[in-house]
């Protein structure tokens, strides 16, 4: 393994039973994902976050989901940077978005958080959005129906069955970060067509 490269994976989320599942759990469902890849297990560190560490290509990720609620994750994402010694530039949050349709996934470096307010903590606590976000789209609520609703529901019979697919799209995404760059990344993601 080599120590000198390191990243963090942080998905966003909320904690405890009842939030399993929903869409504003997309992030914790995809670093799952990637951590059933490897078998690897969570495991909760005082600093309010679980913490799984891979090896991908002899490179240690660590896989990592902030136990506070999601508008408060820019503190365990700083303390896990910290504890860990990852630089900000190989720190990657995966976060659902209501600006694509479901099941559309992008990857980009910077930019502000587009009313996510997960995403607005950890700019906030880091200093900076220059950083690396896995959106996963969710769609826009239906008429009639709040973002704090939506975003609070699980995802719909449908949805559920593409699901799978779309956590494997995200981790494979993830590892193709880390091994061929964020432009090769992003090349792969968009051929997909998702």
């Amino acid at each position: 393994m080599r120590s000198d490269e390191r990243w963090l994976v942080v998905g966003l989320g909320n904690p405890g039973p009842w939030f399993t599942g929903t869409r504003h759990n997309a992030g914790f469902l995809a670093v799952d994902r990637l951590a059933e890849r490897y078998g690897a297990k969570f495991r909760l560190r005082k600093a309010r976050y679980g913490a799984a560490e891979i090896e991908v290509d002899g490179r240690l990720v660590v896989l990592a989901k902030p136990q506070w609620f999601i508008n408060l994750s820019g503190n365990p994402v700083v303390t896990a940077l910290r504890t860990y010694g990852v630089p900000t530039e190989r720190l990657v949050v995966v976060q659902d978005d209501l600006d694509f349709p479901f099941g559309v996934i992008r990857l980009k470096r910077g930019g502000g958080p587009g009313g996510h307010n997960g995403a607005r903590s950890v700019g906030n606590a880091l200093g900076t959005r220059d950083y690396t976000r896995l959106r996963f789209g969710i769609g826009r609520p239906p008429k009639g129906q709040t973002i704090g609703t939506f975003v609070m529901k699980e995802f719909s019979q449908s949805e559920r069955t593409e699901l799978p697919a779309l956590l494997d799209r995200c981790a494979d995404t993830v590892e193709a970060l880390v091994t061929r760059g964020l432009g090769q990344a992003q090349t792969q993601l968009h051929s997909a067509g998702v």
